[in-house]
């Protein structure tokens, strides 16, 4: 399907992929399941690759703006003809939200547990909304590797809410 595309709708078709990709590192970085990393620099490492995932996103959307700017504004409106258009933007918004709530946490003084539960409601938005528009585009990724990663990202993402029991009140040190 590529064969007769541009590079940079190949670009970001790519960039999705890595999106995707990062995705799937994320909550094993948190998890600790990621061996050889202290809790400090997993969560440092966090950081940065939540930082490159809103880059993968801005190129992703930016080299689809590039290829057809009404299609961009369609998805944009929720007018578009394609289903896949709206998860990708609820994802995209998502990805936004989280990354301006993660750059003003300290500014908003956020308790730990109000960021956690806002933290993991938006990559649980993130999550969802990315998956469905992965499968449900036929592009960049061949089918079975497509829902394989997604499949993995879903699974890895709910292992780490049950294993980190997220959405549990914490008990409070006195």
């Amino acid at each position: 399907m590529l064969a007769w595309r541009e590079p940079v709708y190949i670009a970001a078709g790519f960039a999705g992929i890595v999106a995707l990709a990062l995705m799937l590192v994320q909550p094993l970085l948190i998890g600790g399941y990621l061996p050889g990393l202290s809790a400090c620099r997993r969560r440092c490492v966090h950081r940065w690759l939540g930082s490159a995932l809103v880059v993968a996103v801005v190129v992703h959307v930016g080299a689809l703006w590039i290829t057809s700017p009404p299609d961009v504004v369609d998805a944009l409106l929720f007018v578009s003809p394609t289903p896949f258009s709206a998860w990708g933007v609820i994802a995209m918004w998502a990805v936004f939200a989280v990354a301006v709530l993660a750059a003003l946490r300290r500014r908003l003084r956020l308790r730990p547990r109000t960021w956690r539960l806002a933290h993991t409601s938006l990559a649980l938005v993130i999550v969802g909304g990315t998956v469905i528009h992965a499968l449900l585009i036929e592009g960049t990724m061949e089918t079975v590797s497509k829902a394989a990663l997604c499949a993995l990202v879903v699974v890895v993402t709910i292992k780490v809410l049950v294993d980190l029991r997220v959405w549990r009140k914490r008990a409070t040190s006195r």
